[in-house]
């Protein structure tokens, strides 16, 4: 049986589970979702066995509805649940049923029910995670079984000493600072923007028990080596026991824990033109898993022009890749179903790309899976340390890169390990890219993509060791592409460039934003990306072995996809993505069957236009108002936003949607705007959507535009000022306060600057960044 046919065979063998209501189920409202998001139910939620490279039959999924609570962290255990999430959805997603946020402060808890499944001969009962974000404490029937920090890797507890007869109990603690922990986060971070996203804390991969023999198999190390025509496998196990593969037929015996090399007759090597795969079983003793692997070899060489080349399987091979981040509108790091999270790199393929660059983010192995099935290379970034490097985010970052690195080594789409992006908590590099290197020396390493960074033809930062111990230079280079710089035995990548902004209407999660490195219409991006592409042909003559665009899909306020986020527009079509990259990726294999519309063409003014006169003649229904005022703001017609979007604002009515909410911090532009009345008298709707600081320093930019900006235009003193803003509260005085302290800095009338720089430190100083407050200090340290 092929491994692809045994994974849609296993069953729900073994187990029983509590029926759970599932009549209130609802998934929360969002912005836009993808095509697979009303599939989803408590029934179906990712129903596919998790790990395709470990399979076992006597398994049971416990995805579905569970309880949940939030608590603040010393609290230790929940007075009472709050009511049920969707698992494995994260909290903050519309999937999850609640959408909503997990503060730092707090923690969020978990609980369902099962009955103990029928074990004999000494079975063991196996409870396995995919990932959870960040901390997860795992208690069964009240006796805690396991705790995990990391929110990327899987992790399994023995749990048959907790379990008793008839119902059990699973309760799992979650703690996920996001960017305030000193953990890994990725793009994640409590007030999202630009080029950073919302959290996804909690349970977000599948959970699933399954009853294993006493002495059982713990995982599989697989490492191919084409140019011996072998594959070396390792079984490993708690046991030093015997061992058997079966590989097309042939029964090969050895030991638990010890390397067997597999001689591979008749050798069928893997790439994405071809990307074969050879089923294999293991068995130790009465534990029997399936498996697969694939017979490729990357490395750099020097080509018949002696130039340093990345090689898949021992020749040259342009690397044409992506940078893919992971996120989904409905579920931010889960996909909504299996086939939504192959379609991504099915339609990466129908791009006419051969890699992706797998963006500070590690996939369920499902992922992983249909990259090695369709033929796809993947780069794997290792999940950044906090970039602030508090104490404890280097140890942190270590053990989770040290858990990417053992829990994805047997998938043959990945060839290349990334370790640093731009210099985001960079430390130790030559240290860490050695060890990698040593750790798995049958990939190669790109020790620190972006080290050296142009935007606008600008380098960002120098680096005087740069690329130290890597295989490979990355240079990347926004919006146009350029080469590495050369260096002996490496190759050379462009590892980022691109970003064009390019906004859809109606196909965006912020109307308010189209954010890119450089701004294009819709009709114009296909001249733009041919000539970058054309650019990149040059470069490879010269030497380039790579390039990364950014990227395949839009991500929440980053409109620079090629696709929008929803998976619906494609804004280039296929057929001509696929003869751009034709010259650079000329054998692309099988081409998957994906279905998006092509994005209109149509100048978007003009489709602004045509609404704007039907507004004239009197159309004013609130969709349309809702659709022309962000269209108004797309086309920059600011004196068309600021009249329609404050029409559109007076027809809403309490209780305010998330939606209202969003469009009105969009379209208040100051307190004399209609929105400022409806933030004030709804400031717990605004905060629950916004957030309690974003919320704020909102309010102070809308106080300062409308009330402090007309007076210090007319060169009125600070108390006139003072006066005009005391009714705003704490936004009124936060605003107040840091408008005096950086005139006075830039001013240097310091004898006013210290008594109003020492209070503003002491009221709001957490409020700044570090270097701020660092500098703002040092004056008063100076001059008082």
């Amino acid at each position: 049986m092929k491994i692809n046919q045994f994974l849609s065979a296993v069953g729900l063998l073994g187990f029983s589970l509590s029926v759970t209501a599932q009549n209130n189920y609802k998934m929360q409202n969002v912005p836009i979702q993808t095509r697979w998001a009303n599939e989803v139910s408590p029934a179906n939620a990712l129903k596919e066995y998790p790990r395709p490279q470990l399979v076992r039959g006597n398994w049971t999924n416990l995805n579905g509805l569970w309880d949940y609570a939030i608590t603040e962290k010393d609290v230790t255990k929940p007075s009472e649940y709050s009511g049920q999430i969707l698992v494995p959805y994260p909290i903050e997603s519309a999937l999850s049923g609640v959408k909503k946020p997990l503060l730092p402060t707090q923690n969020l808890w978990y609980k369902r029910s099962f009955v103990r499944p029928v074990t004999s001969g000494g079975e063991r009962v196996m409870l396995n995670f995919g990932a959870v974000d960040y901390e997860a404490t795992v208690f069964v029937n009240g006796l805690e079984v396991g705790k995990h920090s990391g929110g990327y890797t899987e992790f399994s507890y023995d749990i048959t000493a907790a379990l008793k007869d008839g119902s059990n109990e699973i309760v799992v603690k979650v703690l996920d600072p996001s960017d305030q922990g000193v953990g890994p986060h990725g793009k994640q971070v409590l007030n999202p923007a630009n080029i950073y996203y919302t959290p996804s804390s909690g349970i977000w991969q599948t959970v699933w028990m399954e009853v294993v023999p006493a002495a059982s198999i713990s995982s599989l190390t697989i490492t191919p080596d084409i140019d011996k025509s072998q594959v070396n496998i390792s079984v490993n196990s708690s046991t030093k026991s015997a061992v058997e593969l079966t590989i097309d037929g042939r029964i090969i015996k050895g030991m638990s824990n010890t390397v067997i090399p597999v001689p591979v007759k008749e050798l069928k090597l893997w790439s994405p033109a071809n990307p074969y795969l050879y089923d294999f079983t293991a068995k130790l003793g009465s534990d029997v898993v399936k498996s697969y692997f694939g017979m490729r070899k990357i490395s750099v060489a020097k080509d018949e022009k002696g130039v340093e080349r990345i090689m898949l399987n021992n020749k040259p091979y342009y690397n044409l890749g992506t940078l893919d981040q992971g996120f989904w509108p409905e579920g931010l790091y889960t996909a909504p179903t299996d086939e939504a999270l192959a379609f991504d790199i099915k339609a990466i393929k129908a791009m006419g790309f051969n890699t992706i660059r797998k963006h500070i983010k590690v996939e369920p192995a499902r992922w992983y899976y249909h990259a090695d099935k369709l033929g796809m290379l993947v780069w794997q970034d290792m999940v950044n340390p906090n970039q602030r490097l508090p104490e404890g985010s280097k140890a942190a970052f270590e053990a989770g890169s040290a858990e990417i690195l053992r829990q994805l080594h047997n998938y043959p789409s990945i060839t290349t390990w990334v370790l640093f992006n731009e210099k985001w908590g960079q430390y130790d590099q030559e240290r860490l890219t050695k060890w990698i290197k040593t750790t798995d020396p049958s990939r190669i390493v790109n020790g620190h993509s972006g080290e050296l960074l142009y935007v606008n033809e600008i380098l960002r930062s120098p680096s005087p060791n740069a690329y130290v111990g890597a295989d490979m230079t990355d240079v990347h280079a926004y919006p146009d592409p350029m080469n590495s710089i050369k260096q002996d035995g490496k190759a050379r990548i462009c590892g980022e460039f691109g970003g064009i902004g390019v906004f859809i209407p109606n196909h965006q999660w912020l109307t308010s934003s189209a954010w890119g490195y450089i701004q294009e219409k819709p009709a114009a991006l296909k001249a733009k990306y041919t000539i970058m592409n054309q650019h990149l042909q040059l470069f490879h003559k010269d030497g380039l072995s790579g390039s990364i665009y950014t990227q395949p899909f839009d991500v929440e306020g980053e409109q620079n996809g090629l696709m929008t986020y929803d998976r619906e527009v494609v804004k280039i079509p296929f057929a001509e993505l696929r003869k751009i990259h034709s010259v650079l990726n000329p054998i692309m294999g099988i081409i998957p069957n994906v279905t998006a519309k092509d994005a209109d063409l149509t100048e978007p003014a003009q489709i602004y236009s045509g609404m704007f006169q039907q507004y004239i003649d009197g159309k004013k229904d609130e969709a349309f108002l809702k659709q022309l005022a962000m269209m108004s703001t797309q086309a920059g017609d600011k004196p068309g936003a600021a009249l329609i979007g404050s029409e559109y604002i007076a027809t809403m009515k309490s209780p305010l949607s998330e939606d209202d909410v969003n469009s009105v911090a969009q379209f208040t532009k100051s307190t004399k705007d209609t929105g400022f009345q409806l933030m004030i008298k709804n400031e717990a709707d605004f905060k629950k959507v916004l957030g309690d600081r974003k919320y704020t320093t909102t309010m102070m930019n809308l106080i300062f535009k409308g009330e402090m900006e007309p007076l210090m235009q007319k060169k009125a003193s600070w108390d006139e000022i003072g006066k005009a803003v005391a009714g705003y509260g704490a936004a009124g005085e936060e605003i107040l306060l840091r408008a005096k302290t950086v005139d006075y800095y830039n001013t240097q009338n310091w004898t006013e600057y210290v008594p109003v720089a020492t209070e503003y430190l002491a009221k709001y100083g957490t409020n700044l960044s570090e270097k701020e407050r660092t500098m703002f200090q040092a004056a008063i340290d100076q001059h008082k």
